[in-house]
């Protein structure tokens, strides 16, 4: 990196903004879409809201916006209480998922939009236009139209519009949703440079933890509205506060055994192990990775069960087994070959294992004891 990028970078990263969201608090009729939503974002944070479809992440982004209304709560950009003042005036810039590019307007004038509407100069806009462009590589489009475009050049016309104003905050809701899956890896390497060399506060919406995992600083995960865990994506991975979290971070999700503790044992299926500091006895789930587990012969194992299906996905097959009426996922080495219906056995470094509350879904205490082999 030359000197002339640091300084560019410090200067980006000086004119960032923390974000603060303080008991945020939104409902639709009957519906509390947002409860209690409290967030900090760091300046030159890149924060991920993830979670399911109508959990209420869209909603938070549209509030810090000014697009939706609280019914409560607060939110302040730097040292400014804007929880109620107009969109226009706040210092943040959307990127929405349907890219929202004017189709009569040429690229240059969709991007330079913002400053027109602020009145500056036509060669001030020009040439903060060129340089927009040039940040996401659509200098060479900027006498196109929309319709002359692909998705992926859209997306990048709606970044750099966003880009062209210098906001304090970049607010980005599923911008990358609607691109194909090659698409979608090239832009989300793409977003994540530009988002370090500017150094801007973004706050960006999705539901694939992919992106989650590969974009952000941090994540805050929420589900019916409420933030169910935020740390770093090896944090909320390794360290899943709740059932919901261990469940949804990962791909295959997490495998769950339900069971009881009884006599400081996991007991389950008759799948009997021992715990360290065991938890009080009562129903509850072990969790654990695909990928920390392994298939191996018939009574070499934790638990035997048996194939039930096995997919080639290139770099790992996934075995799927049945214990019970549970479903297992087991990533082995691409090498790997079983016939369905096979008996077979499955361990894991138990250390590597999670005990859940089965009432409350909270992750417990207790330890799994190694089991010598």
């Amino acid at each position: 990196m030359s000197v002339a990028d640091i300084e560019a970078a410090s200067t980006a990263t000086s004119r960032a903004q923390k974000l603060s969201i303080r008991g945020l608090n939104k409902s639709f009729g009957a519906v509390h879409v947002v409860k209690d939503l409290s967030i900090d974002v760091e300046p030159g944070e890149f924060l991920v809201l993830l979670g399911p479809s109508g959990c209420g992440k869209t909603t938070g982004l549209r509030m810090i916006a000014g697009l939706e209304v609280a019914d409560s709560g607060q939110i302040v950009l730097g040292d400014s209480d804007v929880t109620s003042v107009l969109p226009k005036y706040r210092d943040v810039a959307m990127v929405f998922q349907s890219y929202a590019l004017y189709p009569h307007k040429t690229v240059a004038d969709n991007i330079g939009f913002p400053l027109k509407v602020r009145g500056l100069p036509i060669e001030q806009r020009a040439a903060a236009v060129r340089e927009a462009a040039a940040q996401v590589h659509m200098d060479d489009y900027l006498d196109r139209y929309p319709r002359q475009l692909s998705g992926g050049q859209r997306q990048r016309v709606a970044l750099a519009r966003a880009i062209v104003r210098r906001p304090s905050v970049f607010l980005m809701d599923e911008p990358l949703s609607n691109l194909d899956a090659k698409l979608r890896g090239y832009m989300r390497a793409e977003l994540k440079h530009m988002q370090h060399e500017l150094g801007v506060t973004t706050v960006y919406v999705t539901h694939d933890q992919v992106e989650a995992m590969t974009l952000a600083h941090r994540v805050a995960i929420m589900d019916e509205g409420v933030l169910q865990q935020i740390g770093t994506p090896r944090d909320v991975y390794d360290r899943p506060a709740n059932l919901f979290v261990a469940g949804f971070m990962g791909s295959p999700s997490m495998n769950f055994i339900r069971g009881s503790v009884e006599n400081g044992r996991f007991e389950s299926h008759g799948v009997s192990l021992p715990l360290v500091d065991a938890a009080p006895g009562g129903d509850v789930v072990m969790g654990f990775r695909p990928e920390d587990a392994q298939v191996v012969d018939p009574g070499a194992g934790l638990f035997d069960a048996k194939v039930f299906t096995a997919e080639l996905t290139g770099d790992v097959t996934l075995v799927t087994v049945a214990l019970g009426d549970t479903s297992l996922a087991v990533k082995m080495p691409k090498e790997y070959e079983v016939d369905y219906d096979s008996a077979v056995a499955v361990t894991l470094p138990l250390p590597q294992a999670f005990l859940f509350d089965a009432r409350s879904g909270q992750r417990l205490p207790a330890r799994f004891a190694e089991v010598a082999r």
